[in-house]
């Protein structure tokens, strides 16, 4: 049976969200809405303490973050990936000095000092760094609490439903095939992600012919039960990525992910005014007011922040919010198994508005092995979201001793 855009909305986007399911989880959430001005206090949580220091810890890819408060109590976070030592540096020469002293209650205030005090100098770095800072803060307030950051937000860890997803266009089609089949027979996937086209592709492919080889392959082998998503990382023009459309209408897609250059915001509306695929994009952007503007034009069906691009939990909260409010779903980004996947999993568990599934990637990766205990585990195609208090992992010592430490402390 085909995928409708009409379809979808009215299946998947709105998810049975009703105005009363709403209310509760904002409530739950702690007004999350009102985190569209600063000045939120996080409620329950303890008045009056100060952060003393703010530490990174950077090896490769990562970098992770420490706080401790006056009382000695602490909270760990995550850096956005890649060029981590570089965020790490904005951290202690951008950041730092805006949240040293200040009350970890005081989360979106803090957060919101951070982006105004670096008008300057948006927006990637700063919220790559940002994110580490919020995402410390908002295990901080778990573990005071003795509850999961999922369970702070009105929601109750639990399994999440999970797409496995590919990361390789330099993979033959015959053999992505295969490897998302053995996925789905022993790890019970049922929904795949790939990647179609070519970054920044100007219209071209990986290399002639390959996405329309790729797709009925994949689809074949897979199977009509299984979702199939795609990733088109900023390929097309709008009249390349409608024709791409119109073949994966054919496939069964039920998502196509960033078409266009994502900037051109304009373009993206055109393909999804014009295709009966979702479409599906966002998780480059970090700027708020961009935010705004892609959901009140409906330029995509599907929302995708990812925590640490956007600049944290609560930061993505407001995006979450946000869609919610124009019945759309979310379905974020976090394409590595650092803390990124279990930040993802702590949100899609909480918000009223989460998309069918989280992202999971399939490829291995040295850089976040031994990073955190327990290990994310696909079991039955869905991923628990962690229950301990915080983000429900605990960060490797001997990882953190084997990485460059850098601090920042109160004068």
């Amino acid at each position: 049976m085909k995928n409708s855009r009409r379809d979808f909305l009215k299946a998947v986007a709105v998810l049975g969200v009703t105005s009363s399911q709403l209310a509760k989880a904002e409530k739950g959430r702690a007004q999350s809405r009102s985190r569209l001005k600063s000045g939120h206090k996080v409620i329950g949580m303890k008045r009056g303490l100060k952060i003393k220091s703010i530490e990174t810890f950077t090896r490769g890819n990562v970098s992770m973050v420490r706080i401790r408060t006056d009382d000695g109590a602490e909270g760990y976070g995550q850096i956005s990936t890649y060029d981590a030592d570089i965020s790490a540096m904005i951290m202690h020469r951008k950041i730092a000095r805006h949240a040293l002293g200040k009350d970890p209650a005081d989360i979106d205030a803090i957060v919101d000092r951070c982006i105004e005090a670096n008008y300057k100098y948006p927006w990637s770095y700063v919220c790559r760094a940002l994110a580490g800072l919020d995402t410390a803060l908002w295990d901080l307030y778990g573990k005071r609490e003795k509850r999961s950051v999922c369970e702070l937000l009105g929601g109750k860890p639990r399994p999440i439903r999970a797409y496995g997803s590919s990361m390789r266009r330099d993979i033959k089609p015959a053999d992505e095939a295969n490897r998302l089949v053995r996925l789905r027979d022993t790890k019970g996937f049922r929904a795949f992600k790939i990647r179609i086209g070519k970054v920044c592709g100007h219209d071209e492919d990986q290399w002639p012919g390959r996405t329309e080889a790729l797709v009925p392959a994949v689809r074949k082998a897979i199977g009509d039960d299984v979702s199939l998503l795609v990733d088109a990382n900023s390929c097309y023009t709008p009249p390349r990525a409608i024709e791409v459309g119109r073949m994966l209408e054919d496939n069964n897609v039920c998502h196509l992910e960033e078409p266009c250059p994502y900037w051109e915001l304009e373009w993206t509306a055109r393909v999804t005014a014009a295709i009966n695929v979702p479409v599906a994009g966002g998780e480059q952007d970090n700027d708020l007011a961009q935010w705004r503007r892609m959901i009140r034009m409906r330029a995509v069906d599907i929302v995708q922040p990812d925590i640490c691009y956007v600049g944290g939990l609560t930061r993505a909260l407001r995006v979450a919010a946000m869609a919610a409010e124009a019945k759309m779903p979310v379905v974020p980004h976090s394409a590595n198994l650092a803390m990124v996947t279990v930040f993802t999993l702590h949100l899609l568990g909480a918000i009223p508005n989460a998309g069918p599934h989280l992202e999971f990637s399939i490829e291995p990766a040295n850089w976040t092995k031994d990073l955190y205990h327990p290990a994310l585990e696909v079991r039955d195609g869905r991923v628990a979201i962690p229950d301990g208090p915080g983000w429900g992992v605990t960060v490797n010592p001997k990882w953190l001793a084997a990485a460059k430490r850098d601090i920042s402390e109160r004068g």
